[in-house]
């Protein structure tokens, strides 16, 4: 799948272009990256007890120092690009994450809004330079446009790809063949002659949820609550270091051979061959009944029977325990330290700072997450108590709840109980 250069420039200053050859290598790196983009936020957020804010704002800075280093660059180098779209990945996973999880803006309208925000930046992108084509990313401004199109892409992928989960129950590994088939069959139309700019731009997109999937898959636990996802329980910390090994080596590749590299690419292949505008049409209806089809796929799946996420009453049906029973076969420093996060936001919410109670109780639930696959297997009894208490907490403050923030003596009251239960 390929895309036409167009010699046409506004203004700027002329470079050699700034992106890859698609060849392989370009969909083989992109799918490791988008890989990386999900296992690496996960670790930072939860893992590392960072918190999901706090991770953005890090890969925020991060993604505008790599980004002033690409955007100097007069030519395609693979190394700060392909840096480039390994932190824009993450960066744009942490926007999307911050809208369902931090605001509890539903994945559906988070698409719909990523949908159109892609078509306005496209839109300006088109008006002021006539082109798409990323063989012709030459000049500044070309090349901000892609860069700000490649961010929104890696949101609508996040975005759609975990609305799909939502709608279908589907677990990572089965996931992971929707958006490879769909990528087939564009790769098919294009074949044929479908219009080579938009072929690109939506297997791009369709990147994103495909490697997302894969590395759920490799990094969630092999035993799980109903409804949260399984795979191979290698971890997001491995998970990433794999990823980020495998993109080191093809990026080392790409270096020295420099088989990627536009001008040293069509100096050893023909050139594209012109569009027909016939089979340009029948391809964009074959698009057409594709974005049907797949509709049907998904409101088929959705009728079906699936596990789901709890609904938030089963929650208070868990069992009792004696206080301090639940986590008596844990380790005491995870245990301790879950105390000290909850104990921080108690002493916030009694004195009145209810913007630090919260952020105590965010990260609370993102060490809890983050601890879930190490904890459970040792007592699922256990785990699914405190677990239980926990949902309570985190619903006074509204997090992963659609409700505003209760009171402040509701929020105590369920702390209360969640330090009672862990003794």
């Amino acid at each position: 799948m390929t895309t036409t250069t167009e010699a046409r420039t506004r203004s700027g200053r002329l470079m050699l272009n700034k992106v890859p050859e698609v060849t392989i290598w370009f969909w083989v790196i992109k799918i490791l990256c988008t890989t990386v983009g999900e296992s690496f936020a996960d670790w930072i957020n939860m893992k590392l007890g960072v918190g999901l804010v706090n991770t953005a704002w890090i890969f925020t800075a991060v993604f505008v120092v790599v980004l002033a280093i690409q955007l100097r660059l007069k030519r395609y180098v693979p190394f700060p690009y392909w840096l480039t779209v390994v932190v824009v990945s993450v960066t744009g996973t942490l926007y999307t994450d911050i809208l369902t999880d931090q605001l509890n803006v539903p994945l559906w309208i988070s698409s719909a809004v990523f949908s159109v925000l892609l078509a306005v930046v496209f839109g300006v992108w088109w008006l002021r330079e006539r082109t798409l084509s990323i063989h012709s990313v030459t000049t500044l401004p070309r090349e901000s446009f892609y860069w700000l199109a490649v961010l929104v892409t890696f949101a609508l992928g996040t975005a759609t790809g975990d609305w799909t989960l939502e709608l279908t129950g589907w677990s990572p590994g089965a996931s992971v063949l929707l958006p490879l088939g769909l990528i087939a069959a564009i790769t098919l139309l294009g074949r044929f002659g479908a219009n080579p700019v938009l072929s690109f731009w939506l297997a791009y997109i369709l990147t994103r949820p495909l490697g997302a999937n894969i590395g759920d898959w490799l990094a969630s636990p092999k035993v799980a609550q109903p409804g949260e996802p399984t795979g191979l329980a290698l971890g997001t910390f491995t998970t990433s270091l794999i990823f980020l090994g495998l993109i080191l080596a093809t990026v080392v590749y790409l270096t020295v051979t420099r088989s990627d590299v536009t001008e040293t690419y069509d100096a050893a292949h023909a050139a594209h061959a012109t569009g027909d505008p016939r089979k340009e049409r029948v391809a964009l209806a074959g698009f057409g009944l594709l974005a049907v089809a797949t509709t049907g796929l998904l409101v088929w799946a959705h009728g079906q029977p699936h596990t789901g996420p709890a609904p938030e009453a089963d929650n208070t049906s868990a069992v009792q325990m004696a206080p301090g029973v639940a986590v008596k076969k844990f380790p005491p420093a995870k245990v301790s330290a879950l105390r000290t996060l909850a104990s921080t936001s108690l002493k916030d919410a009694r004195s009145g700072n209810a913007k630090g109670a919260h952020a105590a109780a965010q990260s609370l639930r993102d060490l809890w997450d983050a601890d879930q696959a190490s904890l459970q297997p040792l007592d699922n009894t256990g785990w699914t108590s405190i677990d239980a208490q926990m949902d309570k907490v985190l619903k006074t403050f509204g997090i992963d709840h659609s409700n505003p923030p209760m009171s402040p003596a509701q929020q105590e009251k369920e702390l209360n109980a969640l330090l009672t239960d862990m003794g």
